[in-house]
């Protein structure tokens, strides 16, 4: 049941560092609670040849690039040849894969961002999993917290999934693309390949393969059927 929600079915586990975190669970919204842990675990294992640490609890790879204006609050793995920019914020409990650009005024907080993702204007990515090649446009963000302060559902098919969790922001799976300037609700999450139009507001399961366009108007980019 859920198979399309199920971790394996989301991501590319050879794209990131963190693919341990994923052994014992089947279902994205049950990681989130086990990064920053997870984190402190890892940081102990990685090579002094390739990360420095700094402070206590975080670790830097020597290749990434930060921006001296950048703030950075452990624990916290930033991975090779990453591009921290200008004024980032990232808060703690984030483990940013290789190849990623953290961009300008861009906030992280308690996330999981593969490899080569790219959050690189103006985005907030709380509590959350970015995907393989994912990418956000310029101020589009992730909403973590219902308005009412209740536990996140996810609405998939008609179900409404309870995950627990009194915060979580998006998932985005492989080479996910979202446009400019939109708002993903909690609980949202986007399967493989799918583009979101700029402006969007996104909740609940969006197929994989799929172009939204609006709540009620999903385009199979294939056979061009609307959901």
């Amino acid at each position: 049941m859920y198979d399309k929600l199920r971790n394996k079915n989301l991501f590319n586990m050879d794209e990131t560092i963190a693919v341990d975190i994923f052994e014992d669970t089947q279902f994205p919204w049950e990681v989130l609670p086990l990064i920053k842990d997870f984190i402190l675990k890892l940081g102990q294992t990685l090579s002094p040849d390739e990360y420095e640490k700094h402070g206590d609890d975080i670790w830097i790879a020597k290749s990434a690039e930060i921006a001296p204006t950048a703030s950075i609050t452990g624990p916290c793995i930033i991975d090779k040849n990453t591009e921290v920019r200008h004024c980032a914020f990232i808060r703690g409990s984030a483990l940013v894969g290789k190849n990623c650009v953290v961009g300008n005024s861009t906030e992280l907080k308690n996330v999981l961002l593969f490899n080569n993702v790219q959050v690189p204007h103006y985005n907030y990515v709380g509590d959350s999993i970015l995907g393989f090649k994912s990418h956000m446009g310029a101020g589009s963000i992730t909403s973590n917290v219902k308005s009412d302060k209740t536990k996140v559902t996810l609405s998939y098919k008609g179900d409404n999934i309870s995950t627990g969790l009194k915060k979580m922001g998006a998932v985005l799976g492989d080479f996910v693309e979202v446009g400019c300037n939109s708002v993903l609700n909690p609980g949202s999450i986007i399967g493989k390949n799918t583009n979101v139009y700029p402006l969007s507001m996104v909740r609940g399961y969006i197929p994989a393969g799929s172009i939204y366009k609006k709540q009620g108007e999903v385009v199979d980019k294939i056979w061009g059927s609307i959901s």
